[in-house]
C-alpha cells in the first residue's frame, strides 16, 4: 500500500461492519484500503436496486478500472475507487468500549433528571450527588453518582437516601456502549452508510438503562 500518493480522500471516513454486518466503528480510507489489501476486509457496495455486493481487494481494483468513478485514488500502477463501507472478515463481536466517566455523560445517562424527585431540570440547576457519601466510603463511580436537584441535594445532605427519606428513581449503572451511537453522533453519514446505521438503530435491544 506504500505506492499510494497523497490524496484528499485518504483521511475521509469509512463505515466498518463486523462479520454479522453490524456497524461497529469508522476508520480512515487509508486504513480501510490497508485492511482490504491484507485480506482482512471486503468492500460492501449498495447497488441502485437495493442489493449489496462484497468485493475483495483484487475485485475492487478490477472493478475500479473497468467502471471508473470520480471518487478514486490514483496509485503508481493502478487507480482504485474510494470504499465507503467495509466488512471485516476476522471479527464478529461488538468491540468492548466503555463510555467515559464524565460529568456530561452522567447528565446524559440520567437524562437531566433528578434521581430523587424525578423532575427534569436544566443542567445548571443540577448537582452530582454521591448516593453513599464520600466520607462514609462511597466511591466516585457510575454506580454511586447521580444527578440531583439542589432542593433534593440539600435535603439529603451527608446521609444515604434511606436516611433522608428519599428513594432513587432508578439504580445508577454504568451505561452500555452502543455502536449506532458511536457511529451516528457527530459524523456526517455517507449515503452508503444509511442502511446500516438505520439497521443498527432499530435492532438495538432496549432496556431500562437505555439512554
Amino acid at each position: 500500500m506504500s505506492d499510494f500518493g497523497m490524496s484528499s480522500y485518504l483521511g475521509q471516513q469509512v463505515l466498518v461492519l463486523n462479520r454479522l454486518w453490524q456497524a461497529v466503528n469508522v476508520c480512515s480510507v487509508r486504513r480501510a484500503l490497508t485492511l482490504l489489501f491484507q485480506g482482512q476486509a471486503q468492500v460492501v457496495l449498495n447497488h441502485d436496486d437495493g442489493s449489496f455486493q462484497t468485493y475483495s481487494f483484487r475485485e475492487w481494483r478490477d472493478m475500479s478500472e473497468t467502471r471508473p468513478h470520480p471518487e478514486s485514488i490514483h496509485a503508481i500502477s493502478f487507480k482504485i475507487r474510494v470504499p465507503r463501507v467495509i466488512l471485516l472478515l476476522v471479527f464478529d463481536q461488538l468491540p468492548a468500549k466503555e463510555v467515559k466517566f464524565t460529568r456530561h455523560n452522567i447528565f446524559e445517562r440520567d437524562k437531566n433528571t433528578c434521581q430523587y424527585c424525578g423532575k427534569i431540570f436544566e443542567r445548571k440547576d443540577l448537582n452530582l450527588d454521591h448516593v453513599v457519601p464520600r466520607d462514609r466510603g462511597g466511591p466516585t463511580t457510575w454506580e454511586n453518582i447521580v444527578c440531583s436537584c439542589i432542593p433534593c441535594n440539600t435535603r439529603k445532605g451527608n446521609r444515604t437516601p434511606q436516611e433522608a427519606g428519599l428513594r432513587l428513581v432508578r439504580k445508577p449503572r454504568r451505561p452500555k456502549w452502543r455502536p449506532f451511537l458511536h457511529v451516528q453522533v457527530g459524523l456526517p453519514a455517507h449515503d452508503q452508510w444509511r442502511h446500516f446505521i438505520d439497521l443498527a438503530y432499530w435492532n438495538v435491544e432496549l432496556g431500562e438503562e437505555v439512554d
